[in-house]
């Protein structure tokens, strides 16, 4: 059992395999390849973007640390203008502090520049596959729209010639066949007309021919019946025949006369 079902498994798979094979279109294959490629690209541009978003954020906070650093430094400046050194020192502390942030700041904004130049060349790469494999395959499906048209105008044509080829040989069974008829009742009338073969519908000699046999069957049973007379009256066998042929024509004309009426 295990053995049949993994041949029933492998003809499903190799049945399955074919049928999709069929189905498949290349076509449609690579422009679904195509859609993918561009769903790629733009995830790559919104990264960029996301990148440019977080590093222009990043320069904005720098902007506003850096103004309030100055702002520090100045007030610093002013308190000990005015002698109060303690104000100064607070002033200049809390923009020490101000100045890690910026560090900070600078730092994270360096790296986010680094990775959006990254991001930006990677979408730049990835935009010219993407060119480049449109035009393969606007290629190739027009290669292939080709192919596929010449491939059924070929099976058109072939078709046409095996239809004319099986009429060709429907007409030479044809002709073979009519020839072999023709050719068996020439046989068959040259044998019936030689006498070899019998006639059984009758109709072998036509009515004259028949009637000729037996006015023919007649005179000679009538010649033999005048000569046997002949013999037994003493008389001449030629003036008994001779009689007879004249009894003979004087019935002949009677019955001409009997018909006409």
């Amino acid at each position: 059992m295990s053995g049949v079902m993994k041949r029933m498994g492998m003809i499903f798979r190799a049945k399955a395999n074919k049928a999709l094979d069929r189905a498949e279109d290349p076509r449609e294959t690579l422009d679904y390849s195509y859609q993918k490629q561009l769903e790629l690209l733009q995830k790559v541009r919104r990264g960029v973007a996301d990148v440019a978003t977080s590093r222009k954020r990043l320069e904005l906070q720098l902007n506003q640390l850096q103004g309030q650093s100055a702002k520090l430094e100045d007030q610093g400046r002013k308190a000990l203008a005015l002698g109060r050194e303690d104000l100064a020192r607070e002033a200049l502390s809390r923009r020490a502090a101000l100045q890690q942030q910026v560090t900070d700041l600078e730092t994270q904004h360096q790296t986010l520049q680094g990775e959006e130049e990254k991001l930006t060349l990677a979408a730049q790469r990835l935009q010219a596959k993407v060119d480049a494999f449109r035009t393969r395959k606007e290629t190739i499906k027009a290669t292939y729209t080709a192919a596929q048209a010449q491939t059924r105008i070929g099976e058109a044509f072939s078709g046409i010639s095996e239809e004319m080829g099986d009429v060709g040989m429907a007409i030479q069974r044809a002709e073979d066949k009519t020839a072999q008829l023709q050719a068996r009742a020439g046989a068959i009338d040259e044998l019936l007309a030689s006498g070899a073969l019998d006639d059984q519908s009758g109709m072998a000699k036509d009515d004259i021919a028949a009637e000729l046999d037996r006015i023919s069957g007649g005179t000679d049973v009538e010649l033999e019946l005048q000569r046997m007379k002949a013999e037994l009256a003493g008389g001449s066998p030629q003036q008994a025949i001779e009689g007879g042929k004249t009894d003979e024509s004087q019935q002949s004309r009677t019955q001409h006369k009997f018909d006409k009426q």
